[in-house]
């Protein structure tokens, strides 16, 4: 409802869907790319090359046994989907429960537009993003909603060009 909390979201949304194009999170990764996004998880070339161009298997290394994902395969069931890219069985369930659907047996959902922005705003707010777009604190906002700094500059950079188209005139 403020010039900076609508770039802030319009923002974050743009750089986590990859400008409004992927509503699913693209998990195929070089053996490079995996140890440069997850250097704990793969600490070496040996062990990046194992998981390497696979998907399902790099979703369930990195997934598994956190945000709710407790079940063989959960890693991959609740991967990111939604213009925030919503992860984990627990973001799933608490989201499905606020609009009153079962998305924990119906994760793709949040793959049609209606839900993939639906879960960007319930998200949003959820981790009271807003506060932090008040005062423009994108680092920790971006933590909130990546879990790291990836992408900084161009989550900062869209976010001001947003900033600049709302506040013109």
């Amino acid at each position: 409802n403020t010039p900076k909390r609508q770039a802030c979201f319009i923002g974050q949304c743009m750089h986590e869907s990859g400008g409004f194009k992927f509503l699913k999170e693209n998990l195929n990764y070089s053996a490079k790319a995996l140890m440069a996004t997850w250097p704990s998880r793969f600490p070496d070339m040996d062990t990046a090359e194992k998981f390497e161009r696979n998907p399902s298997a790099i979703a369930n290394k990195v997934y598994s046994g956190r945000m709710g994902n407790t079940e063989d395969g959960d890693g991959a069931k609740y991967i990111g989907r939604g213009l925030i890219q919503l992860t984990g069985k627990d973001n799933y369930k608490a989201f499905g429960e606020a609009i009153g659907e079962d998305l924990v047996s119906n994760p793709q959902l949040v793959e049609e537009p209606r839900y993939a922005a639906l879960s960007a705003g319930w998200f949003f707010n959820k981790r009271n993003l807003n506060a932090l777009a008040d005062v423009m604190d994108i680092e920790t906002m971006s933590k909130r909603i990546n879990g790291g700094a990836i992408g900084m500059a161009d989550r900062i950079a869209k976010i001001n060009k947003v900033l600049d188209v709302l506040t013109i005139g």
